[in-house]
C-alpha cells in the first residue's frame, strides 16, 4: 500500500489535558533549560545537580544527555557536520514534548553551533528556552578532560572535536552566562535556579515561590 508522508498530511496528536493543566499539577511551567559548552566545561555535573534540587523541590526535572541520546536515539549517527546538526534537531524536538507536559527538561548538550541552538528555542513558546552557556576556558577543560577527550584529539585519534579540530560558537545573548572557572557548582546552580524562580514559578529554597505563578498550586567540586 501507497503512503504518503509528506508533512501537509500530519496531524499530530495533542491529547485532551491542556499544558495548563499539567503545569497547574505539577507547579511550575514547563521548560527547557539548554546548557551549552564545550566538554568538561561543567555541563553534565550542572544538570544532575540541578536535577537533584528542582526533584527536591516537588518539581517535575529530567535530563537529556548528549552521550545517552548517541548511545539511543541518535545512535545511527556520526560526528560529522550533517550529523550533528540532525543530532540536536531530534533533541530539540524530544526536549520539546517534555516541556509540552510540564516538565523542566534539562538538556546538556556541547551544541556547537548558534544556529541549531536558535531552531531548538523557535521550537519553544517565548521564554520556554533558557540557554545557558556553560563558559570554561579552553585550557581548563583540557585540564579536566575526565574521559580523556582532548588528549585523543591532540592525538589526532578523535576526528572533528569541538574546541580543538572543530568551532565551537559561544552563545551571543544567553539568559546565563555561568563562569565555571571562577564559580563552585552550587553557585552555578544557584544562579540557574534563581532564574527558573523568577520566570517559571518553581518554589524557592525557604519554601515560597517566586514571580508570577501559574496558579494557585501548592505544591563542589568540578
Amino acid at each position: 500500500m501507497k503512503t504518503n508522508s509528506s508533512a501537509s498530511n500530519l496531524h499530530p496528536g495533542t491529547g485532551n489535558i491542556p499544558l495548563r493543566e499539567r503545569e497547574l499539577r505539577h507547579g511550575h511551567r514547563g521548560c527547557v533549560v539548554w546548557l551549552t559548552g564545550l566538554s568538561a566545561s561543567g555541563k553534565s555535573t550542572i544538570a544532575c545537580k540541578l536535577e537533584r534540587e528542582l526533584f527536591r523541590r516537588g518539581c517535575q526535572p529530567f535530563i537529556l544527555d548528549g552521550d545517552s541520546m548517541r548511545k539511543g536515539l541518535c545512535r545511527d549517527l556520526d560526528f560529522s557536520e550533517p550529523a550533528r546538526h540532525e543530532n540536536i534537531r531530534r533533541v530539540g524536538e524530544v526536549a520539546r514534548l517534555f516541556a509540552d507536559a510540564g516538565f523542566i527538561c534539562i538538556s546538556a548538550f556541547i551544541s556547537p553551533h548558534r544556529a541549531d541552538r536558535d531552531f531548538v528555542r523557535n521550537l519553544m513558546p517565548p521564554g520556554a528556552f533558557i540557554e545557558v552557556f556553560v563558559n570554561a576556558p579552553l585550557s581548563v577543560c583540557e585540564q579536566r578532560d575526565p574521559k580523556g577527550l582532548y588528549a585523543k584529539a591532540r592525538k589526532n585519534e578523535i576526528e572533528n572535536f569541538t574546541g580543538v579540530s572543530a568551532p565551537y560558537e559561544p552563545p551571543l545573548k544567553p539568559e546565563i552566562e555561568l563562569r565555571t572557572d571562577k564559580l563552585t557548582v552550587a553557585q552555578a546552580v544557584e544562579k540557574i535556579l534563581q532564574r527558573l524562580e523568577k520566570k517559571q514559578g518553581i518554589v524557592s529554597k525557604s519554601g515560597t515561590r517566586r514571580g508570577k505563578s501559574p496558579g494557585v498550586i501548592k505544591c563542589a567540586d568540578w
